[in-house]
């Protein structure tokens, strides 16, 4: 990406770590160079004659958004999303980097080979910078120490099976052979953490429920799904000091377990962000409930599922306790065919890359919530969960100059015609949200703009190079 030189982007309202200030930040060659408060603008803009600057007014300031859970499905399944077109998306959302799951691609991001495979598919073709988690599945313990070298930000498994055959769930023996494998690494396993019941996937399980109505999908993948698979993970606790973090917690009922478990490390003494347990749940949770999912609508179907209006309090209250740590989208498209009417055999995904920021502020000022709030739970923390807090996350000092102007106070509707990622379906069409993203900046340089992407795809693959 070419350098845009010396910037200063000023703000009323620039939204740091500690506090939301009036004032200005500097940039240098698409790094962060320091963070003014308005008195000292007038004085630096004097003493510095080769400076562009880019003055938002009232709009915000703030990091660029890090999506840590986004399901690019390329190369294999390019019908369904590709890189071009997830980040095209993310960069008219105000998200400027994304890290892709391990499967729904074709080969899975299993093998260092298969890394490479995805990285050359990606490369050249991506608006913002992508990250790259690694996959577990039986067999594949020898892969993980190469793909941490390679430079895969953690890895994820299914504890039940993950809808694609190229990526089978593993067992507790598997699990036991992946920790071994992980221990001194540094690296995060995640989990999907749903155990089917009777080791039978819930959509070929015979029932004479409606499966258009939502409450037969529902019925079908209990919260003790959630669990159960907590359970399992727990009892690896106090045998290694793995990072461990869950994915799309649905369950309000998970969390005081995963708080239980922090206990247990916290007294073995463990030291790191979360004792090493830490949680997400996605824009889905926390702004859909069960109650209002229309019959034979499966754009509104995702695993684990959308539980009731109590349960998604219940996690708003987990999130703003710090019982949960992030908020993510788990973008998973597909395409149109596959959203068929019968809830139980449509795929189960909800796309919505490009709009979680609009969608969490939309929750979050209704709630009173501050602007910190963005920042601090799609910046930030899943930052420091992929290893990228030195570089990604904040506004602060040394770090890549990825900024978003929001305008706060307006609002827009979902509409086809607005949508970047590929396939257009999503629960969130016609709903009105608050928060626009005005403009985004890369390290420094616009790639978006008032609905106008600015510059060809000159996002960065964040994998190791040596």
């Amino acid at each position: 990406m070419a350098s845009e030189g010396r910037q200063l982007f000023l703000s009323k309202r620039i939204v740091t770590e500690s506090e939301i200030i009036d004032g200005g930040i500097v940039v240098s060659d698409g790094i962060i160079e320091k963070i003014l408060t308005r008195k000292d603008v007038d004085k630096f803009i004097g003493n510095n004659d080769n400076i562009k600057i880019i003055d938002g007014g009232e709009w915000a300031l703030l990091a660029g958004v890090v999506d840590s859970h986004v399901h690019v499905n390329e190369p294999g399944r390019t019908a369904w999303e590709g890189f071009e077109t997830a980040t095209r998306a993310a960069a008219a959302g105000g998200i400027t980097t994304i890290v892709d799951m391990p499967l729904n691609s074709i080969p899975p991001t299993t093998t260092v080979d298969n890394l490479k495979t995805k990285a050359n598919a990606a490369d050249g073709h991506i608006y913002v910078d992508v990250g790259f988690w690694g996959g577990v599945i039986p067999g594949n313990q020898d892969s993980l120490r190469d793909l941490v070298k390679a430079g895969v930000v953690g890895f994820k498994c299914f504890l039940c099976p993950s809808g694609v055959d190229e990526f089978p769930n593993v067992s507790a023996k598997d699990l036991e052979k992946a920790f071994e494998a992980l221990e001194g690494t540094g690296s995060v396993l995640a989990f999907h953490a749903e155990i089917e019941e009777d080791n039978e996937p819930a959509k070929k399980k015979k029932t004479k429920k409606d499966p258009e109505e939502y409450k037969t999908y529902l019925d079908s993948r209990p919260p003790n799904m959630e669990l159960n698979a907590i359970s399992l993970i727990t009892s690896f606790i106090e045998k290694t000091d793995v990072r461990v973090h869950i994915v799309h917690v649905s369950s309000a009922d998970v969390v005081p377990l995963l708080e239980k478990a922090r206990k247990v490390r916290l007294a073995a003494g463990y030291e790191g962000w979360r004792c090493g347990i830490t949680a997400e749940t996605c824009h889905h949770y926390l702004t859909l409930s069960a109650e209002e999912v229309p019959r034979g609508h499966s754009e509104y179907k995702c695993a684990p599922p959308i539980r009731n209006h109590e349960n998604k309090e219940k996690l708003w209250k987990h999130l703003l306790d710090d019982k949960l740590d992030m908020v993510v989208s788990d973008h998973s498209p597909c395409t149109p065919e596959l959203k068929c009417s019968n809830n139980l055999e449509a795929w189960g995904g909800i796309s919505s890359v490009q709009f979680g920021l609009s969608i969490f502020w939309t929750n979050a000022s209704g709630r009173g919530l501050d602007l910190q709030t963005i920042s601090k739970y799609l910046s930030l923390n899943p930052a420091k969960l992929c290893g990228l807090q030195n570089r990604k996350g904040a506004l602060k000092t040394g770090l890549d100059a990825d900024l978003v102007f929001l305008d706060p106070d307006a609002t827009f509707m979902v509409t086809a015609d607005k949508i970047r990622h590929k396939n257009k379906l999503t629960p969130y069409l016609g709903r009105k949200l608050k928060g626009v993203v005005k403009k985004t900046y890369l390290r420094g340089q616009l790639i978006y703009e008032d609905g106008e992407l600015i510059e060809k795809p000159n996002g960065s693959l964040l994998l190791n190079h040596d």
